[in-house]
Formats: structure tokens, C-alpha cells, sequence
């Protein structure tokens, strides 16, 4: 298998996931955590770091071993590799916390088919150095990350009042209980997406000006 030996990093190398790349608001990948389990911040912080260490550990696994694995059983290699580290996360957050765990529910032993880490282990992994994998896996683990509390921080404070399980106002508050179900995550997902979709237009047009000027 070919593979790309310059191990040059970069501030692109990490960053990417954060805003060009970023695994939600960009690429739309891993939507079923991203609606379902953002019905509170802490579940986003640990469906985040749950697939954070998934994603680093596969991607590092699978650098140091692409040029040993046959083309014809990559993915099925990749998917194995994927699989051990989600078995291990599944069984810590079960000794960690039962009731985590159980408000995480299937979608822990699901990290196994998000999109994001199979793609990054074909796509980046592979092809490329452990150290630039893993910087690279550093940045798209916080983008993914950001994106589930961004999400989790709105539906948790307006549908429960309240931030990390501690209140936030009085109990006059009424919570928008629509927010904790489904379609509470489908609405701020949009809003999120328009508002990313806003400034990345906003960036491109003042980038347009900038070279009007220059010219």
C-alpha cells in the first residue's frame, strides 16, 4: 500500500477538525450520537471523549500498521482495530458510572460504525505518520467534542434549566421540555448549522473584498 512519508506537521494538520474539516457542522458525520445523546452536556462531554479516544487509539494503531496489513482486508483490519477500542471504552464507563451509561446507551458500542473514525483511519491514518495521525486525530476529536457541547449546552440549559446537572435559575423557570426530546436536538442542530454556514459566508466575502482591494 502506498503511503505518504513526508511527517511534516502543521497548525493545518490540527486544526482542520476544529473548523475547516469540522466531523459535524462540515461534514455531517456521526449524526445519530449528535442527536441523540445532547439531551445534556455531560452525555456530550462523554459521548466526546468516549469517541475521542477511540479515534486516537485506532488512528495511531493504524499507522503503525498500514503497510503491514493487505489491501484486500484494510477496511475489515480497520474495522477490527476500531471495534477492541470501543469494547474497552464500553466496559470503563461501565465501571465508571451505571447511570452514564445507561443514558449513553447503544450509541457507545455504535462508535464502532461512525463514519468519521473509519474515515480517518482510510483516509488519514493510513496514509500518513503516527505522530501527524495523531495530531490530526487531536483535532478532530476536539471538533467533534465542541460540536456535541454546543449542542448539549443549549438543549440542557433551556430544556431542564440547569448546566452539568447544577440548576441555573429559579423555579420559575419553565423549561422548554421539546429541547430534551428528539426534535429539540434536530432544531438546534439546524440553528448550529446556520449559524456555522453564516460565518464561513461572512469569512469568504470578507476575504473577497480583501483581494478586490488588493487587485
Amino acid at each position: 500500500m502506498s503511503r505518504v512519508r513526508s511527517n511534516e506537521i502543521t497548525w493545518e494538520t490540527f486544526s482542520e477538525g476544529l473548523w475547516k474539516e469540522n466531523p459535524v457542522f462540515v461534514m455531517l458525520l456521526g449524526m445519530c450520537p449528535v442527536l441523540a445523546v445532547t439531551n445534556s452536556a455531560l452525555n456530550a462531554l462523554a459521548m466526546g471523549l468516549a469517541t475521542a479516544f477511540v479515534l486516537l487509539a485506532s488512528s495511531t494503531l493504524v499507522s503503525l500498521l498500514s503497510q503491514y496489513i493487505p489491501k484486500q482486508v484494510r477496511i475489515a483490519t480497520y474495522i477490527v482495530i476500531i471495534a477492541t477500542f470501543v469494547t474497552i471504552v464500553d466496559y470503563v464507563i461501565q465501571a465508571i458510572s451505571l447511570d452514564l451509561y445507561n443514558s449513553l446507551g447503544a450509541f457507545i458500542q455504535l462508535i464502532v460504525v461512525n463514519c468519521m473514525i473509519l474515515g480517518r483511519a482510510e483516509a488519514y491514518a493510513s496514509k500518513h505518520r503516527p505522530l501527524k495521525s495523531i495530531v490530526n486525530a487531536l483535532g478532530m476529536s476536539a471538533g467533534f467534542t465542541i460540536a456535541l457541547l454546543c449542542l448539549g449546552v443549549v438543549r440542557e440549559i433551556l430544556g431542564a434549566g440547569s448546566l452539568f446537572g447544577f440548576q441555573l435559575f429559579s423555579d420559575n423557570f419553565q423549561p422548554w421540555v421539546v429541547m430534551v426530546l428528539p426534535a429539540g436536538g434536530f432544531l438546534v442542530l439546524g440553528a448550529w448549522l446556520l449559524l456555522f454556514d453564516w460565518y464561513n459566508q461572512r469569512q469568504q466575502e470578507r476575504l473577497l473584498k480583501e483581494n478586490e482591494h488588493a487587485n
